[in-house]
Formats: C-alpha cells, sequence, structure tokens
C-alpha cells in the first residue's frame, strides 16, 4: 500500500516579484505530484500564480485564463500543461463531456482552478494550493499534497 505523506507549508508573498520564487516552491514540494488544485476567492491571485508556474516550467508563450474555453494547452519541454477553470461550470458531468481525464491521468501537469466544481472528478492525489490575499500586495500561500 502506498502512503503519500501529507505536509503542509506556508509560503507568503508580498509583491508580485516574488511570485517566481514561489512557483518554484511549489513545484518542489509537489514532488512528483502533477496535478494542483487552486481554491481562493474570486481576485486571490489563482491564474496570476499559474501563469508563474507555467514559466517555471519553460512556458513561453502567453497564458491566459481559460475561463470560456475551461482548459488552455501549453507546451513545455517535458510535454504539455494543461490550464483549467472550472467555474462556468453549471454541473459536473461538463467536465465528464470535455474528456477531463485524459488531461488528469495524461502524466502531464494539470493547473485546476475552481476544482470545488468538480470534487468528485479530482484525482486520489494531487497537490492542494489555498490562496488567501490578506491585502491587494500580499498572499498566503497554503500547500499541502493530498
Amino acid at each position: 500500500m502506498l502512503f503519500i505523506k501529507k505536509i503542509k507549508v506556508q509560503i507568503n508573498v508580498t509583491s508580485l516579484s516574488e511570485l517566481p520564487d514561489a512557483a518554484r516552491q511549489l513545484i518542489s514540494h509537489a514532488g512528483t505530484s502533477k496535478i494542483f488544485v487552486f481554491y481562493g476567492d474570486m481576485g486571490a491571485g489563482k491564474t496570476t500564480l499559474i501563469k508563474e508556474l507555467a514559466a517555471a516550467l519553460g512556458v513561453t508563450e502567453a497564458v491566459t485564463s481559460p475561463t470560456f474555453s475551461i482548459v488552455n494547452e501549453y507546451i513545455i519541454p517535458s510535454g504539455k500543461a494543461y490550464h483549467f477553470d472550472f467555474y462556468r461550470l453549471k454541473k459536473q458531468s461538463e467536465a465528464l463531456d470535455m474528456g477531463y481525464e485524459e488531461y488528469f491521468y495524461s502524466g502531464n501537469y494539470c493547473f485546476i482552478e475552481w476544482p470545488e466544481k468538480i470534487p468528485d472528478l479530482l484525482p486520489e492525489h494531487y497537490t492542494r494550493v489555498s490562496i488567501t490575499a490578506l491585502d491587494d500586495n500580499r498572499r498566503q500561500l497554503v500547500v499541502e499534497n493530498i
């Protein structure tokens, strides 16, 4: 039986200039996990952080929010990275219709915004990132391997 050690870390970000380092810390903390789920209020900075994660992985093209397309695909040196935004989903079956399994179980990086819209579809193991806006510039990231 495989046991994943659940370690929770906190990363405090006080300015946008600290985001590249925070992104590298997140990737390091995740280890071999390539599924990241992001929790946070609207405007907390989920997409901004995902842009930095993509840059840290080698994405050279512009990273944008997939609010209307649901998923964006990016090429990285080791394969692909997928960025999901499930905010607009009305029911989980919409994720089934788009073939989420092909993405989540592809072995590629997946960055998932609004995972609370698909709670029954999340993989068994992932890296959870909770973002709390402390003020206009400061964010607290709580990172946990699930």
